[in-house]
């Protein structure tokens, strides 16, 4: 692995299930709490001088807030709930009508389904939330929320549906799926919008209220409070620093907006933490701070980079931290470094511990592969590392973050998604097949010589001929129309060369795990 990738963490638009939660037990502790804090304020003294404890009643009296605030969220509710959307998708998705498909039975029974058991396209549908942040229809939202639900789907389109029912066509500006973040836009004229806080300023215990649409009920309102900021969930990646609240996030509440009580948006909802599927009170929502500047950025029809060393990362352990004599919770140690990259180039080596990164400590909260990520790519800096137990500082011109595609934590059997995002994973639209570059990381991945050079399938359509010819996520192509191709650039060019010609179709050399290949001739679309 090199700097973790996000991980497929639960989230809020997938596989819950809506239950109850007693709530006498909530109480039954506060009240538990407030009686043992008031009997130690009878029993115990305090001498002149002497600290006191946070809440003594002479000393949080000032802070605490006055009697029966908030009496209602009602009026700010209705000032913002016009600018939260509801998004639903259209999605294609092929699915096999022969029971027995790829089991030694599939062409025995196969005949016996409609069509000779050949696999079938259906639709299906997703639904999420997201809010206006121009009055001239620019929308934010999840990607998860815009993308395919499942393997082989293809999304086909879009649609954003105002709190007045208005509903609009949407097109898909920008994603980052990395940050898990996507732009929408919806063309319309003087739209309810709502602007972006400074979640920097939030703290926890904060009220703050989500407005969405769970289960896809419509415009519905939750309050809670902060629980913590800077929260990593341990999925690793550029942007593992959540805010985590209580306020009830559930399913199609992902892309909503959480607002402090000025009625900025301070946070994106996303994921929540369930070891049941339903909610539980823990709930993550992407701090406005950290994603305002993606935004802006996917809204000009620009990719977003981020700084990358190059290393795999290992969390240390307590005996780990002793056994390389750095303090607990402090640092992280360098389990391998990729070769080439901006790591190895400055001498950082294998068994080395980071510490700081640009005069900013490595901890828990603040991860090595987010401070990497957070440094624009050519700029130089100090890192900060122990080796041998000895303190060394180097100086490291910080390389750009490969799209996650192309990360060792590439798997050829996740979902494909929807073609679109990053360009180095696209493919012409007349072939259906999107592709990516083929990395050394990934051809181990998929059990093909790092030596390789092609591009690997990462996206079919499934109406596509190249579907019909049994194409998938994770074969390898080397050759178009027998011609080498190194790159996606290489293969978009030569199909659309093959295109323009007036050619039928490509033949493409695809090469399995093994390293066993075939020729496959592949019809363009009609």
């Amino acid at each position: 692995m090199t700097e973790p990738t996000p991980g497929p963490g639960r989230n809020s638009k997938g596989q819950m299930t809506k239950g109850t939660t007693p709530v006498r037990y909530a109480y039954a502790i506060t009240s538990a709490l407030l009686i043992g804090g008031a009997s130690a304020a009878l029993v115990m003294q305090n001498p002149a001088g002497a600290q006191t404890a946070q809440n003594e009643p002479g000393a949080i009296q000032a802070a605490v807030p006055r009697a029966g605030a908030p009496m209602s969220f009602a009026d700010m509710v209705a000032k913002l709930q016009p600018a939260v959307v509801n998004i639903s998708t259209t999605q294609r998705v092929q699915v096999q009508t022969n029971p027995f498909a790829g089991t030694p039975f599939g062409d025995l029974f196969g005949g016996q389904q409609g069509g000779g058991g050949r696999p079938v396209t259906r639709q299906a549908e997703s639904l999420g939330s997201g809010f206006l942040i121009s009055a001239d229809g620019y929308v934010v939202t999840n990607n998860h929320v815009i993308s395919a639900g499942q393997r082989g789907a293809v999304v086909e389109s879009i649609k954003v549906t105002l709190a007045d029912r208005r509903e609009y066509t949407a097109k898909l500006v920008g994603r980052d799926p990395a940050t898990d973040l996507a732009v929408l836009k919806i063309e319309g004229t003087n739209l309810p919008f709502v602007k972006f806080g400074d979640s920097d300023r939030a703290r926890a215990g904060d009220w703050v209220v989500a407005i969405g649409n769970p289960f896809g009920l419509g415009g519905s309102v939750t309050a809670g409070i902060i629980s913590a900021l800077h929260r990593a969930t341990g999925q690793g990646g550029p942007l593992d620093r959540f805010i985590q609240t209580d306020a009830s996030i559930n399913r199609g509440n992902s892309g909503g907006p959480l607002f402090d009580l000025n009625g900025n948006v301070i946070g994106i909802n996303s994921q929540i933490l369930s070891p049941t599927g339903g909610n539980v009170g823990i709930g993550f929502a992407i701090p406005s701070s950290e994603a305002k500047p993606i935004i802006d950025t996917l809204m000009k029809g620009a990719s977003v980079e981020r700084g990358y060393l190059g290393v795999g990362i290992q969390p240390l352990t307590d005996d780990l931290a002793k056994s390389f004599g750095v303090p607990k919770g402090k640092g992280e140690l360098i389990s391998r470094v990729e070769p080439g990259e901006a790591a190895a180039k400055a001498g950082i080596k294998q068994g080395d511990v980071i510490v700081k990164v640009d005069g900013k400590d490595v901890t828990p909260d603040q991860t090595l592969s987010y401070l990497a990520a957070n440094v624009r790519p050519g700029t130089r800096i100090a890192v900060e590392l122990i080796r041998d137990g000895k303190p060394v500082t180097v100086q490291v011109t910080v390389g750009k973050r490969p799209p996650e595609e192309q990360l060792g934590g590439f798997d050829p059997d996740a979902d494909e998604g929807a073609p679109g995002g990053d360009e180095a994973t696209q493919g012409p639209a007349s072939l259906g097949i999107s592709v990516t570059a083929l990395t050394p990381q990934i051809a181990r991945t998929i059990g093909v010589d790092p030596a390789t050079k092609g591009v690997v399938i990462v996206g079919v359509d499934p109406a596509s001929d190249a579907a019909q010819k049994q194409l998938t996520r994770g074969l390898v192509i080397t050759s178009v129309n027998r011609q080498p191709i190194e790159t996606p650039a290489d293969f978009t060019r030569l199909v659309n060369a093959a295109k323009a010609s007036g050619a039928e179709s490509v033949v493409l050399y695809i090469m399995a795990r093994g390293g066993v290949g075939t020729y496959r001739a592949v019809e363009f679309a009609r």
